[in-house]
């Protein structure tokens, strides 16, 4: 295996020679190294998405209640997220087999010192915020848990789960800086 940014490549090799990713096509060998498995993997998760945020816009159109066209479009929202997610993760595998730095990978996770100190200090206090922010959407659980049948608990519950996701992003950020 080689290391590129902290990626690591496999290296395989196909009669005698050493041959990275797109390079062993036509090399005589059917095996593809980790990433590239990885990258096909990623890449039709992200077509597949792609699709489901199509269908999901469409439902939403189509529909004349206004409950659901909100909750298709919070869906909606959530896909397109994750979709971006993967299209970045997608661009950073063929960027480490390609040895390039295509401009929608996600980059800079072995450079985070500038500014080290401002964002430590924001990550902790962003955390706190989140964290308080949890508490409260509990505590308003329970006062509107018997609110247009469970539909606000379902709000605050989704909301919830954002904000657990912004604390371990943070968290992640925060521990990578604490390396830097």
């Amino acid at each position: 295996m080689g290391n590129m940014g902290g990626v690591e490549i496999g290296i395989l090799m196909a009669g005698g020679n050493a041959a990275y990713g797109p390079e062993m096509a036509g090399q005589g060998s059917t095996e593809i190294s980790e990433v590239e498995r990885l990258t096909n993997e990623f890449q039709a998760h992200e077509s597949q998405e792609g699709r489901f945020i199509g269908r999901y816009k469409e439902i939403a159109e189509k529909s004349n209640n206004p409950l659901v066209k909100f909750l298709l479009q919070l869906i909606v929202s959530d896909e397109e997220k994750h979709h971006a997610v993967t299209h970045a993760i997608v661009s950073t595998l063929k960027g480490s087999l390609t040895w390039t730095r295509p401009e929608d990978a996600v980059t800079g996770l072995y450079n985070l010192g500038e500014g080290k100190e401002e964002l430590l200090r924001l990550t902790k206090d962003f955390i706190k915020l989140e964290k308080e922010g949890i508490t409260e959407y509990k505590k308003l659980i329970k006062n509107s848990k018997h609110y247009y049948q469970g539909l606000f608990v379902l709000l605050l519950d989704a909301m919830i789960y954002d904000s657990e996701k912004h604390v371990e992003i943070l968290d992640f950020l925060r521990k990578r800086l604490k390396e830097a």
